[in-house]
């Protein structure tokens, strides 16, 4: 028995096409503002590509611009086939590729909601990414004179700016690396030695923050330098003083930004994936319903649309035998080639 079998008359299959050929051309609109969203997305993360570690980040944008695309294309031509169905001389020229069209269709289907998984999930990886990628950025802030590296003080300083964060974790990251270019440091300076020689790695290191973390709404002016040395300030105590440097590290709130437009385009993709289904089921039904006309020569007789001709149970078990029966073909074709060779 045909899975949710309708039975249609002319005026029923005419206001069927009419329908989903209206939700094609909003399918096509579904399908531009996933190309459009893979685009934002992708724009986004380039203006801090130097920040993350690989280019896998740049997977799902791609996946997205394709779908989008792809999503306009077949669209449009069920739209085209939903328009010429009521013309069944138009009509005919569409119905051999029909079944080939809708098992594509549902490959697609499964692949959009594949990437709309991939948008909940790949807040994971960029996670790590922007872990490595934010940390390798501020150890080479201070080289604004080495090729290649001289933009990573004005990125990293705009994005604490823009984000209000400090650091990769928290603004402690900022003592453990140097940060200031030595060209910019007195060798002279017996501080300066004292700090150089005070580490293993002679950097020299300082309990100090860039201007990029500071905080403008805070009443006192930033104290950046020296934080943990209650003496150098007056009034302070770093223990309990209200800190006015940005507390929240910068992967915590690019994790967020990013995160939350992923969840956002995820969502969008969803509804979008439930969108194409239907055309995809209102297409099987205009089909069907054209091809079970009581009296071909009739427009007007009454036919039958179904979205299986079986149930599916009965569909899936002939899926498996077509694919049982291929796959000895094969084992058959490759005994007969063995033959021969032997016989020769």
């Amino acid at each position: 028995m045909a899975l949710m079998l309708v039975k249609f008359d002319l005026k029923k299959r005419v206001k069927l096409a009419q329908t989903v050929w209206f939700m094609y051309w909003f399918a096509v609109m579904a399908g531009v503002l996933v190309f459009s969203m893979g685009l934002f997305f992708k724009i986004e993360l380039r203006k801090r590509s130097e920040l993350m570690d690989n280019n896998e980040s740049h997977l799902l944008p791609n996946l997205l611009i394709f779908m989008g695309l792809i999503a306009c294309g077949i669209n449009a031509f069920g739209g085209k086939v939903c328009y010429d169905s009521l013309d069944p001389v138009k009509f005919a020229k569409w119905k051999p590729m029909l079944k080939a069209f809708l098992v594509f269709c549902v490959g697609f289907n499964a692949l959009l909601l594949l990437t709309a998984l991939l948008c909940f999930v790949m807040r994971i990886p960029l996670q790590f990414t922007l872990a490595e990628g934010l940390r390798n950025g501020m150890r080479f802030y201070k080289d604004t004179d080495t090729p290649g590296r001289c933009y990573m003080k004005r990125t990293l300083d705009l994005m604490q700016m823009e984000f209000r964060c400090c650091g990769n974790d928290n603004y402690r990251d900022w003592f453990e690396i140097q940060w200031v270019s030595n060209r910019y440091l007195d060798f002279s300076s017996k501080e300066v030695k004292d700090r150089i020689g005070s580490n293993v790695d002679s950097q020299y290191l300082m309990d100090g923050v860039p201007f990029s973390c500071c905080n403008p709404s805070s009443p006192r002016p930033c104290i950046q330098q020296q934080m943990t040395n209650n003496s150098a300030h007056y009034s302070y105590d770093h223990y309990t003083e209200e800190l006015n440097v940005w507390k929240r590290g910068c992967r915590d709130a690019l994790l967020s930004y990013y995160g939350g437009m992923m969840n956002t385009i995820g969502a969008l993709v969803v509804l979008i994936t439930m969108l194409e289904v239907a055309v995809t089921i209102g297409l099987q039904y205009v089909d069907t319903s054209l091809s079970t006309l009581a009296n071909p020569d009739d427009p007007e007789s009454e036919s039958e649309g179904w979205i299986l001709e079986k149930t599916v149970k009965e569909t899936f078990t002939d899926i498996m035998d077509k694919m049982k029966a291929m796959g000895k073909g094969t084992k058959v074709e490759e005994g007969g080639e063995a033959a021969v060779e032997t016989v020769s």
